[in-house]
């Protein structure tokens, strides 16, 4: 009987597990970041791809950018751009249920662009990984998806 059991057994726990991978609501919305100072906003740019735009951001009082522009950019002639409304994230490709990869993370504060994969998590957070060269190697943030309004963009 015992033997009947263990079987059984790990054939639910797989059920089990197998629901917890059906799809969980778009990840279309807005997010706030990990540190709660950004609200990125995803949307499809094209088919079943995402991308991600920053609605807003905080500014601190001793900011050496209070201007918000993107002056880290590679390209000198899109330093003057504003922060506010900049597409960031591009790429995201469907990958299975509550999964997204192929696509990629410009990182404003250094310059650099990044491979990435974005994920649904079952507690209804996002994951965004950011990597170089293999995803084994690179940072996860976790942000937590926003329903109240966005502000305006900070000025100074």
């Amino acid at each position: 009987m015992q033997s009947l059991l263990k079987p059984v057994a790990l054939l639910l726990g797989a059920l089990v597990t197998t629901g917890a991978a059906t799809p969980g609501p778009p990840p279309e919305g807005n997010w706030l970041t990990e540190k709660k100072d950004g609200i990125v906003e995803i949307s499809r740019c094209g088919g079943d791809t995402l991308c991600g735009r920053l609605v807003w951001f905080r500014i601190d009082a001793n900011d050496p950018n209070p201007q918000a522009l993107d002056i880290k950019n590679p390209d000198p002639a899109r330093r003057n751009q504003p922060l506010c409304g900049l597409t960031f994230m591009y790429g995201f490709k469907h990958a299975g249920p509550n999964s997204w990869e192929d696509g990629t993370v410009y990182d404003p504060e250094g310059g650099k662009t990044y491979h990435a994969t974005l994920k649904l998590r079952a507690d209804g957070t996002i994951d965004l990984h950011g990597y170089i060269g293999i995803s084994l190697i690179g940072r996860s943030e976790i942000w937590t998806r926003d329903m109240q309004p966005v502000p305006s963009c900070p000025t100074r």
